[in-house]
């Protein structure tokens, strides 16, 4: 593309396009495979001296046995806090407090538990085509005010037209790729 406005607006839609994408990884880590995964505690909030923190800025956490994850606090005082955020949090674990540290002992996933991760992984991966289609109406809209001005002619609207199209196929082709890695990881045994 030689003219400017529309690399502009192309720019912005890869961008867009890649953080739709990011996002959607950062909530499938968030779901457990029966696997233990210190990621399920990314959004678990403590009160640490009086501010909500992440418990893994807070702690240690290490995985045992694949099943096991090891909360170790690197103050013992914030272990009941630890215990109770997790127990609000709604992450369907109930933690062990053994004094020095806390276990979260991951069940097997039934076949059911699996099916409905698997609908969970598609509704979200259908989310984020959604998000991304509405990025790419945003980048038709200004490519078509771009036309209406007469600030672009009417083959590099075309082909600015094409390129977006070809940008959002390939984003969504990436989503399609990880909705069914991830949801191979869970239907996995």
């Amino acid at each position: 593309m030689e003219n400017e406005q529309i690399e502009e607006i192309l720019l912005v839609l890869d961008e867009k396009l890649e953080k739709a994408l990011s996002v959607l990884k950062e909530d499938y880590s968030a779901i457990r495979a029966g696997r233990a995964n210190p990621h399920i505690l990314d959004k678990v909030m403590v009160d640490y001296y009086g501010a909500a923190t992440p418990i893994p800025q807070t702690s240690n956490i290490s995985v045992q046995e694949g099943r096991c994850l090891v909360i170790s606090p690197w103050d013992i005082s914030i272990l009941k806090a630890i215990e109770k955020a997790i127990q609000v949090s709604n992450i369907g674990i109930t933690p062990t407090n053994d004094g020095k540290v806390i276990r979260l002992v991951f069940p097997e996933l039934t076949e059911e538990r699996r099916r409905d991760l698997s609908k969970q992984i598609k509704k979200m991966g259908e989310d984020t085509k959604v998000a991304q289609r509405n990025v790419r109406r945003d980048a038709m809209d200004a490519l078509k005010k771009l036309k209406n001005d007469k600030s672009i002619s009417e083959d590099e609207f075309s082909l600015g037209e094409k390129e977006v199209e070809k940008m959002v196929s390939e984003a969504v082709a990436k989503v399609d790729a990880t909705a069914s890695a991830k949801e191979k990881e869970i239907m996995t045994v």
